[in-house]
């Protein structure tokens, strides 16, 4: 498995990054499930944790006690969450950030989380949120920080008001990135480009459409009627990708994170195998170099918003 560094933070990385939340949270594998895939994500080199929901992050916890050297090989992201009812606190307040962190660093049985990351946008100042990650930096519970869903104008306030405080800010922001859901090309790449922050791209495969998955093998899914609706709206875009990938012998789920890959600014896509089987089918994908031909049938299939590439220039000319 390739390494690379996350952003500026200077984490060095697996190029895949493993998800387990929605697949564990909303009980679509069992424990013992989750333990394998772990087990052998560890096995192909896969270092990168994405790590959500308090019943995941126990379980993680037990599983890096079972063997000390586990905890040294692997890089742990999570999130900064509000886990208090008091309605006099802002979202993201100091105290707020501290008890999750807190919270996660016992449940993860750690003394340390490699990266932290602030999910959504919330109306706090940024010079809480600055002083909040300051002091978990400093005091080492927390190493790096990361943004997840935030509007490319937000990455650059935060980024500006951590400068102005000389703190590194963000070193990655997790996003919705795939082949069928592009927009964050306009904006959101080129601001952390610009800001040497790494991408994380989740639901890189399009909740399995992407992985040719048919609307039957949704049934497990978290929301099965909306991944009907993207199945019946993006039908023909999914039969001709379909074919596409068939002529040149590649399974389409690997096409797929190849094409995340081949992005500069993308570190690792988030991946979310239910079975040890998928997760070995999908690292496949690492090795898959699509030459430029492939790559323009592919934007003939799934364009770019506008014209494809950063605004404005992709729909003010």
């Amino acid at each position: 498995m390739q390494h690379t560094q996350l952003g500026h933070g200077g984490l060095q990385v697996s190029r895949f990054c493993l998800g387990l939340e929605n697949l564990y949270v909303h009980r679509m594998i069992s424990e013992e499930d989750a333990i394998s895939i772990l087990d052998e994500a560890l096995d192909l080199g896969i270092n990168f944790f994405n790590i959500g929901g308090a019943s995941l992050q126990e379980l993680i916890g037990n599983w890096l006690s079972q063997d000390a050297r586990r905890r040294e090989q692997v890089v742990l992201a999570t999130f900064a969450r509000n886990e208090t009812s008091e309605p006099d606190l802002s979202p993201y307040s100091d105290e707020k950030i501290r008890q999750s962190c807190e919270n996660s660093l016992r449940r993860l049985r750690t003394d340390h989380i490699n990266l932290v990351q602030f999910d959504h946008w919330c109306n706090t100042p940024w010079d809480e949120i600055w002083q909040a990650s300051e002091q978990l930096v400093k005091s080492g519970s927390a190493l790096n920080v990361g943004s997840a869903n935030f509007a490319a104008w937000r990455i650059v306030q935060g980024n500006e008001a951590a400068k102005r405080r000389g703190f590194k800010g963000f070193v990655s922001e997790q996003s919705v990135y795939n082949l069928l859901q592009r927009t964050i090309e306009l904006e959101v790449i080129p601001a952390c480009a610009s800001y040497g922050m790494g991408i994380l791209p989740w639901s890189p495969l399009c909740s399995g459409l992407l992985a040719g998955n048919a609307p039957a093998d949704s049934k497990a899914r978290r929301s099965e009627t909306v991944y009907h609706e993207l199945h019946e709206r993006y039908h023909e875009k999914l039969e001709a990708y379909g074919h596409l990938c068939r002529e040149r012998g590649y399974s389409q789920a690997e096409v797929s994170l190849a094409w995340l890959l081949r992005n500069p600014v993308v570190t690792a896509p988030i991946v979310g195998p239910r079975t040890v089987e998928q997760l070995q089918q999908l690292t496949k994908a690492a090795e898959l170099s699509l030459c430029q031909e492939f790559l323009d049938k592919l934007d003939g299939v799934f364009p770019g918003v506008g014209v494809g590439g950063p605004a404005p220039e992709a729909y003010a000319w």
